[in-house]
């Protein structure tokens, strides 16, 4: 048996403001399988958006590492926050000439983890024992599947879900257009992109589109709701977290 661990759950902004049912979801999940799950209350942003833009900063990254360090693992519901604690939280303490916080930042990354790279690389499992009776497709994240390769991880653990029709997405692994600040700074590339993966969605006849980022699904999703597809969002915590006594 597996020694017991002091794991906490990073929620990410996003999932924090707008969408908390991924990160209850995310705890649901982890206590099913034993896992006690904490929530330390003085996390805030990861600093990822502030980065991406030319900005770094060591006082989120200090907060990061003052928060979670003690833990022996931290689970992010997000690929996208996961790969910036991952790669850039120890490069951004450097660049501010604090060689004793990158290390700290660097040993904190190790042991941070995107969901589906802590079931099966540090639980050992890709059956969770979930239940979702319905046809649903998955997008693979950008910063997922391009800094974390996370690879196989996710389809292997919805593959494992009983009553769920996987079909797969077309072009799958084009970006959706969104990208954090990306949307904002060239809008117009990013609805054309958006547009092209909508599309793909529509094609697979999905009732669930299924990514583990809440961001990308937000992107989607507001244009999949615009237009009426009748193509819900779900993120990967909340699918896995699904069981026949308590369905998604």
């Amino acid at each position: 048996m597996m020694q017991a661990m002091r794991v906490a759950l990073f929620a990410t902004c996003l999932v924090d403001a707008l969408f908390p049912d991924a990160g209850k979801a995310t705890v649901q999940l982890l206590e099913r399988l034993g896992q006690t799950v904490e929530f330390p209350l003085e996390q805030t942003c990861c600093g990822q958006m502030h980065a991406n833009s030319g900005y770094f900063e060591p006082k989120l990254v200090r907060r990061y590492v003052d928060t979670f360090g003690e833990y022996d693992a931290i689970v992010v519901p997000s690929g996208s926050c996961a790969g910036a604690i991952r790669h850039q939280h120890a490069m951004i303490a450097k660049n501010a000439h604090d060689d004793p916080l990158s290390a700290r930042a660097q040993a904190t990354a190790d042991k941070t983890f995107e969901l589906s790279q802590f079931l099966i690389d540090v639980l050992h499992t890709d059956d969770v024992g979930a239940y979702f009776p319905h046809r649903v497709t998955y997008h693979p994240t950008c910063h997922s599947v391009r800094m974390l390769n996370v690879g196989d991880r996710p389809l292997r653990l919805l593959g494992n879900v009983r009553g769920i029709e996987l079909v797969d997405l077309p072009q799958q692994d084009e970006c959706c257009g969104f990208g954090g600040t990306f949307s904002i700074k060239n809008p117009d590339v990013s609805a054309a992109m958006l547009a092209d993966k909508m599309e793909a969605v529509m094609q697979t006849g999905a009732e669930v589109l299924c990514a583990g980022d809440r961001s990308c699904l937000m992107h989607i999703g507001g244009g999949l709701e615009r237009i009426r597809a009748g193509v819900k969002t779900l993120h990967l915590a909340e699918i896995l977290a699904s069981t026949e006594e308590a369905p998604a």
